[in-house]
């Protein structure tokens, strides 16, 4: 990669977004879909089992994935598009996704496929873990009833490392390439380790996946048993099933999603002449020494205040909270409580949103999915409402944005992602001027 220079005050930006999701396929049809208040929830298609007690989400099982790729081969040089159909035949679903994903914000950034030491100063980090549930079963059952009957290729493609391999096998690079997790907030803390490649290892460029987590319907039963997700009074109701910050909210609806960021040196980008998205000034992570899934309003206090501290910037000088908000009882409140803390007498000023009202939590890729929509507002000037919110909980004393879309301009936005097992991770964004 030639010599490696450190540099801590290397700006960092957003040159290139992908972004899909049940609702919409694309940063600026996903971006109005938000703007007009349109859910992804609807029932589960990729099983039908009664015993499963949450029958709600965000499903991409029947996404033709099959046509994306058609469009995009299209619009790529040959011989990439004969590696990307390759690994696409046999690929899982989540896999897929990624790549094609992947491909989509590469375009965007207007970035070249080309190899030498352009492709060794490229990296990319997958944020996430344990994504392909549903395939692992399904070959298990297969398994059960003969052996030799499960997917030839199960022992590489369960690995979550199949993502970044693959991902990067298509774009041609040849820099670092691995995976995070931290559960919910395991993009954001992909992104924290993009900031670091560029900044100290010698890297122009990072791709950064958030891949869609391949839920198997245990999986989901699992999670109703432990009361995180709804399944009491929303299964007839799918498009209000979430709805943070309303009294009837019951726990987070799981859904599908996939996004990418393409990360880069400011002044690799600004030399090629690139549209930049936003400029990341700081990404923290900390923990709460709890391994239980409980929200810590201290954690996320100090985990905000830190994000601040490290971009220099004062409370007031934010804009906009992209929530984490997942629409469960005791979440949404805690982070509240977090902001207020952190921003003083500046929360009541900020404006607050929560994207998952909408597009459900798509948990491992959630930041980076949220992301891709803040950055979007940004750039609009106009907020998206937090939708469902029927009967307001009093405990909510913060703008949520609970009655429609606004328009409000933002230079710096906070994006809050917090994981089971006390994991937290913000990401503070600024406008690029």
């Amino acid at each position: 990669m030639g010599s490696v220079s450190s540099d801590s005050r290397k700006r960092v930006v957003c040159t290139g977004m992908g972004v899909i999701t049940p609702v919409a396929d694309g940063h600026e049809p996903l971006l109005d879909a938000l703007l007009a208040g349109q859910s992804s929830i609807d029932r589960w298609r990729f099983f039908d089992d009664k015993r499963v007690y949450s029958k709600v989400g965000g499903d991409l099982s029947d996404y033709d994935s099959t046509a994306k790729l058609s469009g995009l081969v299209e619009r790529i040089p040959a011989e990439v598009g004969t590696r990307l159909r390759k690994i696409f035949r046999g690929a899982p679903m989540s896999t897929r996704l990624s790549m094609l994903c992947a491909v989509d914000a590469w375009l965007d950034a207007g970035l070249p496929f080309e190899g030498g030491d352009f492709a060794e100063r490229t990296a990319v980090i997958v944020g996430g873990h344990n994504l392909g549930e549903r395939y692992l079963i399904d070959n298990f059952k297969t398994f059960q009833e003969e052996p030799d009957w499960i997917d030839a290729h199960a022992a590489l493609l369960t690995l979550d490392t199949d993502h970044a391999g693959s991902v990067s096998e298509v774009l041609g690079s040849r820099g670092a390439q691995f995976t995070v997790g931290g559960a919910c907030a395991s993009t954001n803390i992909a992104l924290r380790c993009a900031v670091d490649e560029i900044r100290h290892h010698g890297h122009d460029r990072v791709v950064v996946v958030g891949p869609t987590f391949d839920f198997s319907a245990m999986g989901l039963h699992a999670m109703g048993l432990m009361g995180a997700i709804t399944f009491q009074s929303f299964n007839d109701a799918p498009a209000k099933a979430s709805r943070p910050y309303d009294t009837a909210r019951e726990g987070f609806v799981p859904s599908h999603g996939t996004a990418v960021l393409i990360m880069e040196s400011h002044e690799v980008a600004e030399a090629r002449g690139a549209a930049m998205h936003g400029e990341v000034l700081a990404v923290v992570a900390t923990s709460d020494g709890n391994h239980q899934p409980n929200p810590s309003t201290q954690g996320q206090a100090r985990t905000i205040t830190q994000t601040l501290r490290r971009a220099g910037i004062a409370p007031q000088e934010v804009d906009f909270v992209s929530a984490h908000a997942t629409s469960t009882p005791l979440g949404d409140i805690s982070e509240l409580a977090a902001i207020r803390e952190a921003f003083g007498t500046h929360a009541s000023r900020l404006k607050i949103n929560a994207p998952k009202s909408m597009l459900g939590h798509t948990c491992w890729s959630a930041p980076a999915v949220e992301t891709v929509a803040a950055l979007g507002q940004m750039r609009r000037g106009r907020l998206h409402a937090s939708i469902n919110v029927e009967n307001l909980d009093p405990a909510v004393d913060l703008d949520v944005c609970s009655d429609g879309p606004v328009d409000h301009e933002v230079d710096v936005f906070l994006k809050n992602a917090f994981g089971f097992g006390g994991t937290n991770c913000c990401a503070l964004w600024k406008r690029v001027r």
